[in-house]
């Protein structure tokens, strides 16, 4: 196999050419929103080819941290068929090749590897997850209520007869302003134990994706944000990037509506498939705290999906970064 650089045009119609679904961060809009962020900026675009026919298409964004650079491609490469270990193998040594060669600067490549294969490493840095639940947006309201868990269907059906909060899709809202959204989504920061993105970051998104791509969905009580999601889209794949919602007694059941919401306009919209975007399992143990919720709205959703693991470029500064983690790690 070899790889091959790609211009925008020619990657846009090489994804047409798989005849494959794209997830959104392979798209070139991705690399436009990634560019807004501090110390990122699009890296380029390239094709796997295979005795000349292309089997798989990449965009890589640039990440440069801590006075060195390497290259990320979420959910990536995408493939015109699911690869063996040994073509997938193939695939990674003719990009690491084709990175070398174009930039030898970078240190390694993230990308998204189904098998555990001997070129590859652990990430560094980031919680990859393997594992995702899918709810299937076909068929009318009745139907998606049908095929969640007997818990998940009980939790919304009562959420529908008990939550009083208003719902809609507020995308050109925040759009205007997204103060108020901030607010709740640093409340759940602070509940939840993690720290908020910059501001400016989910501004960005919701302007850079466009509606076409990225929608703000919330639940009110009055004037008052009591939850809220943002859902990126491609093609007819949904995915359910953030969520936030205040500390108080109601959000528990509207959280549950705010979902069930999301899924009915997602699919009057023309989405099929709803990525509730990563559950806990043996490969991430750390988030399986998040599977009896996840997973009640899809009682037959869960997927396995190739997670991100690190393709060393320069092996030797990889080496080095390795170890001086490490060393942090015993350390504290």
């Amino acid at each position: 196999m070899q790889a091959k650089k790609l211009t925008r045009e020619e990657y846009e119609s090489t994804l047409g050419e798989l005849g494959t679904g794209v997830p959104v961060e392979q798209l070139p809009v991705w690399l436009e929103f990634e560019a807004t962020i501090p110390g990122r900026s699009p890296w380029g675009y390239a094709a796997v080819e295979d005795a000349g026919r292309t089997v798989a298409a990449v965009c890589f964004a640039q990440y440069e941290t801590h006075g060195y650079r390497y290259l990320r491609a979420h959910h990536g490469p995408v493939w015109a068929q699911e690869p063996t270990a040994e073509q997938e193998a193939a695939a990674l040594e003719a990009l690491r090749a084709y990175v070398r060669a174009e930039d030898p600067r970078q240190v390694f490549c993230r990308l998204a590897v189904k098998h555990e294969l001997p070129a590859t490493r652990p990430c560094l840095s980031t919680l990859p997850y393997d594992t995702t639940v899918i709810i299937d947006l076909t068929g009318g309201e009745d139907e998606i209520l049908s095929r969640m868990k007997p818990r998940g269907r009980r939790d919304v059906r009562k959420a529908l007869r008990e939550c009083t909060l208003s719902f809609s899709d507020e995308t050109e809202r925040a759009l205007a302003s997204f103060e108020e959204y901030y607010e709740v989504m640093v409340e759940t920061g602070a509940r939840d134990g993690f720290s908020p993105a910059p501001i400016e970051d989910y501004r960005s998104m919701l302007r850079v994706l466009g509606p076409e791509h990225c929608r703000l969905f919330a639940g009110r009580d009055g004037d008052q944000v009591i939850t809220w999601t943002i859902a990126t889209i491609s093609g007819a794949r949904a995915t359910r990037y953030y969520g936030a919602s205040r500390s108080c007694d109601a959000r528990f059941l509207a959280t549950d509506r705010l979902i069930f919401f999301e899924c009915c306009e997602l699919a009057r919209m023309g989405c099929t498939e709803y990525d509730q975007m990563g559950i806990g399992s043996e490969f991430a143990p750390e988030t399986l705290n998040l599977n009896t919720f996840k997973t009640k709205f899809a009682k037959d959703g869960v997927r396995m999906i190739a997670p991100d693991r690190d393709l060393p470029v320069r092996a030797g500064f990889y080496g080095a970064l390795v170890r001086i983690k490490a060393l942090r790690s015993r350390l504290r």
